[in-house]
């Protein structure tokens, strides 16, 4: 065990610890092999092989032909988490709509550990990047890279900003990616004034995005919407006013739908 329950962190296992950087490892390398495992985490062979072992006799591993690869288990567990999440039919269906009109990629993302977590996209008829889109869903954003999630932290407590930019830091990624503490928050007050956030080339270059916050009666950020597309087709008017009317348009069809939602539930309640 590590840590120390009575100074205020928890103890914690690190065998579990361990576990969890094989799962990673896995992931990253699309499957391993005992040696090659070994080497990655600089463990031994038959550390490498136990950890196998006992990850696929729980069924969380797939072993073929001396590789070991992350078993439909992950999938299960994933359906369920995301079943369990603040994201419905009824966002289903707007962002479905949203894609079909603007013919473009719509996204709902949230945030958990500071960084964002792609739930649904919807592919509109002109969508471009199927691979790149793809890949979004098996990986979390830094959220200041992303429309979506400079809309999340522009409605975030300033104390929680601030610890999310301290634990995972600003790095860059385009020549447009804001990499400056200062920046980011004078670019976030922007955001709150207007109600939406862009993303103007600054996750990948050749990509704008538009993106509105999904707040809570209490005015908590339960998550973002956005739309997002090449350059070519995402620019003067439509990126500057028609895209953004429509994303906190449908932003705020989803809020009042989810508050009339809850308002009724607690009527039930009362009675």
């Amino acid at each position: 065990m590590t840590g120390d329950s009575e100074g205020g962190s928890p103890r914690t296992l690190s065998t579990v610890s361990t576990a969890m950087e094989v799962v990673k490892a896995i992931e990253a390398s699309d499957g391993t092999g005992v040696t090659e495992l070994a080497d990655r985490l600089d463990i031994s062979k038959s550390s490498a092989h136990a950890y196998l072992a006992t990850l696929e006799q729980s069924g969380f591993l797939v072993g073929r032909d001396g590789r070991y690869e992350l078993s439909l288990m992950f999938f299960v567990l994933g359906e369920y988490v995301r079943n369990r999440s603040v994201l419905d039919e009824m966002i289903i269906r707007e962002l479905d709509d949203l894609a079909a009109e603007t013919e473009h990629y719509t996204h709902f993302v949230t945030e958990e550990n500071g960084r964002g977590i792609n739930l649904y996209k919807g592919k509109g008829e002109a969508a471009v990047g199927d691979d790149y889109q793809r890949a979004k869903r098996q990986h979390r954003d830094f959220l200041h890279i992303t429309a979506s999630g400079k809309a999340i932290l522009a409605f975030l407590p300033q104390t929680r900003v601030e610890a999310i930019v301290d634990r995972h830091g600003l790095p860059r990624r385009t020549a447009n990616t804001i990499t400056d503490r200062e920046e980011l928050f004078d670019h976030l007050a922007t955001v709150r004034e207007r109600g939406y956030a862009v993303n103007d080339e600054e996750e990948i270059e050749g990509l704008r995005a538009v993106g509105a916050p999904i707040r809570d009666r209490d005015g908590g950020v339960l998550g973002s919407i956005s739309i997002s597309g090449p350059t070519s087709l995402i620019d003067g008017d439509t990126f500057s006013e028609a895209l953004p009317d429509r994303v906190m348009e449908t932003a705020n069809i989803i809020e009042v739908n989810r508050n009339m939602s809850d308002r009724s539930t607690d009527i039930e309640t009362l009675l």
